[in-house]
């Protein structure tokens, strides 16, 4: 499809060793992300890259990523796209299946005034920072999914649209946390390029 694709070797991956994996653990919208924008303006300086026209996506934890993009990005990306991602922490917290996991990846509950580390995750929530999203948004969820339920990315829909930005949903009925089936893959795909051509390739249209 012609684009570049930027992949950053952000904090909370597997392969840099254990320290590197588990950093992002209770540091939500933290180091991680300004690895992300660190290598967003790394790539900007390349002449084959168009510095107007980049877009932020992600999936699960990656979706979470483009919530919280959306609103500290500083005019660095034209289009967003989240699959199956976290937009509200708090609701995340009670309404997950993986109860065990957000426990200790976000610190702990909401309600610990006095938990320093749960504080600073549920006051980066996504959610807090939809006054200061500028891009248009695309997202998708399944509703079978369990692990970060549809609300999460119907709520984040709704509050773009409220906010006055161009935004699109696409719903699978018959999926999870994955899109498997394959012509739901196809439709994916084709609502995914759709959108991203429409903002990211402004001379095609």
């Amino acid at each position: 499809h012609g684009y570049i694709v930027i992949c950053p070797n952000r904090r909370g991956l597997p392969g840099f060793g254990t320290e590197w994996n588990r950093q992002i653990s209770g540091d939500y919208g933290g180091q991680n992300m300004q690895d992300y924008l660190a290598a967003v303006d790394y790539m900007k300086q390349e002449a084959y890259v168009d510095a107007d026209h980049i877009g932020a996506i992600g999936a699960s934890y990656g979706g979470f990523s483009v919530y919280w993009l959306a609103g500290h990005h500083d005019g660095r990306f034209a289009a967003l796209v989240s699959h199956a991602g976290i937009f509200n922490i708090e609701a995340q917290y009670l309404e997950t299946e993986e109860m065990w996991f957000a426990d200790f990846d976000l610190g702990g509950p909401y309600w610990d005034k006095e938990n320093a580390v749960a504080q600073r995750t549920y006051a980066n929530s996504p959610h807090l920072f939809v006054d200061k999203w500028t891009a248009p948004i695309l997202v998708t969820v399944g509703e079978l999914d369990y692990r970060i339920l549809a609300s999460q990315g119907m709520m984040a829909f709704n509050a773009a649209k409220m906010h006055g930005l161009d935004a699109e949903m696409l719903v699978f009925p018959d999926e999870n946390h994955w899109v498997v089936k394959p012509q739901n893959a196809i439709l994916w795909q084709r609502v995914f390029f759709n959108f991203l051509d429409k903002y990211l390739k402004p001379e095609q249209k």
